[in-house]
């Protein structure tokens, strides 16, 4: 098994170090591919631009939902504790309300789980279309990174014959 790892881990440091067989567009005849993957990238960051900022306008709404349903669970919870101080001296009409109170500040509690979960969700949704949109704007780059090469091959003279 070693003797398989070694090797193959050499060729792909060899492949992986040689810019030349990373770069996808080479000569002038795959300007137009390079053109369409272009026009395609930066459609996406756009969508992606788009999609950030209309999630990180969101966030505000959300964080402010999450601090209601975490005071209004606060209050069900004090509530339910304080009725249910006054249910130990043994009426049966006390004790049902602070069962009814118990439910209500337990219900308070999963809509402040819930309202939390979905700002977690928000969050996450947010870093990952900031890592998307940094990843595509990388392959922007190199995209231009290429695009310098086959004009500056152009330039040169030193165009491959059309095929």
């Amino acid at each position: 098994m070693k003797t398989i790892f070694y090797p193959f881990c050499l060729l792909i440091l060899l492949f992986a170090a040689n810019p030349g067989y990373a770069q996808k567009y080479k000569s002038a005849s795959d300007t137009i591919k390079l053109n369409k993957a272009y026009i395609k990238l930066q459609a996406d960051i756009a969508d992606l631009d788009a999609k950030l900022i209309k999630s990180k306008n969101e966030l505000p709404s959300y964080e402010e939902k999450v601090r209601e349903a975490n005071k209004d669970a606060a209050d069900a919870a004090s509530a339910s504790s304080d009725q249910a101080s006054k249910a130990n001296n043994g009426k049966i009409k006390d004790a049902k309300k602070a069962k009814k109170k118990a439910n209500k500040a337990y219900g308070e509690a999963r809509d402040s789980q819930a309202a939390d979960g979905k700002l977690k969700d928000l969050q996450r949704k947010i870093s990952h279309y900031e890592e998307d949109l940094t990843r595509k704007q990388q392959q922007l780059q190199e995209l231009d990174q290429m695009r310098a090469a086959i004009n500056a091959k152009i330039l040169t003279g030193n165009v491959e014959p059309r095929r």
